[in-house]
């Protein structure tokens, strides 16, 4: 309690040192707050910030530049856009140079405090590289969060400007906190999303398509295999914002499992899981279904627009996107007998598989003997049972 106290007090003398009003510094919180979620992240914020301190340039740099890596800067300037002037140039060599860096954490500091009075007007990467630009003054700090995250703040101002004063300095050491926490925020979305991405590319490669639904069953989010299923109207299809299934029996009951998944989504039942068949109306295999109740987490909001399920979708008819690569690589086959595997997981007879490959029966039968012996299976049935459960559909 002392130290919340404390911590209070400290955190209202530095907005009294510095000459933002209160409306301003609020605003200036939400725009740190709502910046992970920006398309340019902190495109607001960094822009007011700068407006607020006379600057010509200010910079979050999220990933710093190095000879294995590119860097990534956000940036705001009196020129609009978000590039600075030189900045490829800076990421391509003038890194190097830069004596503002291993600032002390979370402690704002301006370039001469840092280096010297005199010195930093006379270093190299001044003379060579910022003086040419108009930066001549800089205020900058390093922040560490927690989870290791490293990112650098810098304000910049031209020659003819003024040098940081106590007041601006006041104002970025309020600011830093927030914009340590905002950071935080950001990389762990950005870890978040990573993920995702790599499930949903997995679920796509494995022909599988899937369908978001919110809790009054309105689309949310379909991936590439579900669209290519729905755009064919073929036994289902999207009607109204959401799904429906092209026969009345069938389509009473995917509803009614529907309903149920959305009621142990709000927590009124059982969460479900459940699958069924659906006929085509072209006459090809049944489509396989099958519905699953996303729960509501233990702290997640009132919100009708999160996920409550997800339907999954299998068109037995789409023939793999193995990749050639991943298939010869995991074997060793060449890249005849990687052919000849392929069409044979995608469900063709031997005699089938030669046909489409424009070989001879004979031929086909020499790459399967080929193939059972770098495999160890002596049965064609085993083979396409080993290729189907391995990686292959990931690649």
């Amino acid at each position: 309690m002392l130290m919340e106290v404390s911590h209070n007090q400290a955190a209202a003398h530095l907005f009294a040192q510095t000459t933002v009003s209160l409306s301003d510094f609020s605003a200036l919180l939400g725009n740190i707050y709502q910046g992970p979620m920006e398309q340019v992240p902190w495109g607001k914020a960094l822009e007011q910030i700068r407006r607020q301190l006379d600057a010509n340039y200010v910079t979050l740099i999220l990933r710093s530049p190095a000879t294995d890596r590119r860097g990534l800067m956000i940036n705001a300037s009196e020129h609009g856009g978000s590039t600075l002037p030189g900045e490829t140039s800076y990421n391509n060599y003038y890194y190097a140079l830069d004596p503002f860096i291993g600032l002390p954490s979370d402690r704002v500091v301006t370039i001469d405090e840092h280096l010297g009075p005199g010195v930093w007007c006379q270093s190299e990467i001044y003379l060579q590289f910022l003086k040419d630009v108009g930066i001549r003054y800089i205020l900058g700090a390093d922040l560490r969060t927690d989870d290791g995250v490293e990112c650098r703040f810098r304000v910049c101002r031209k020659h003819e400007g003024r040098d940081f004063s106590a007041a601006d300095k006041a104002l970025c050491t309020a600011l830093l906190p927030h914009l340590k926490r905002a950071v935080d925020l950001h990389s762990r979305l950005d870890v978040v999303e990573s993920e995702r991405t790599v499930y949903a590319s997995a679920i796509d490669r494995m022909l599988v398509g899937m369908v978001i639904l919110d809790e009054t069953g309105a689309i949310i989010k379909t991936n590439a295999a579900a669209d290519e299923i729905l755009g064919a109207k073929d036994g289902i299809r999207i009607a109204k914002g959401g799904l429906d299934v092209e026969y009345g029996q069938e389509n009473r009951k995917f509803q009614r499992l529907l309903r149920q998944a959305m009621m142990g989504h709000l927590g009124t039942a059982p969460a479900v899981m459940e699958a069924m068949s659906v006929t085509r109306p072209s006459g090809s295999a049944r489509l396989g279904v099958l519905i699953r109740t996303i729960p509501l987490s233990e702290w997640s909001e009132d919100n009708r627009k999160r996920p409550a399920c997800v339907v999954f979708i299998r068109d037995p008819d789409r023939r793999s996107q193995a990749s050639h690569d991943v298939v010869r690589q995991l074997f060793d086959f060449t890249p005849a007998e990687t052919q000849l595997a392929l069409q044979l997981a995608n469900g063709l007879t031997l005699d089938e598989a030669a046909d489409e490959l424009g070989i001879s029966k004979n031929t086909a039968r020499a790459h399967l003997r080929a193939i059972f012996s770098k495999t160890g299976v002596t049965r064609q049935a085993t083979l396409v049972r080993m290729l189907l459960s391995s990686v292959i559909s990931l690649g």
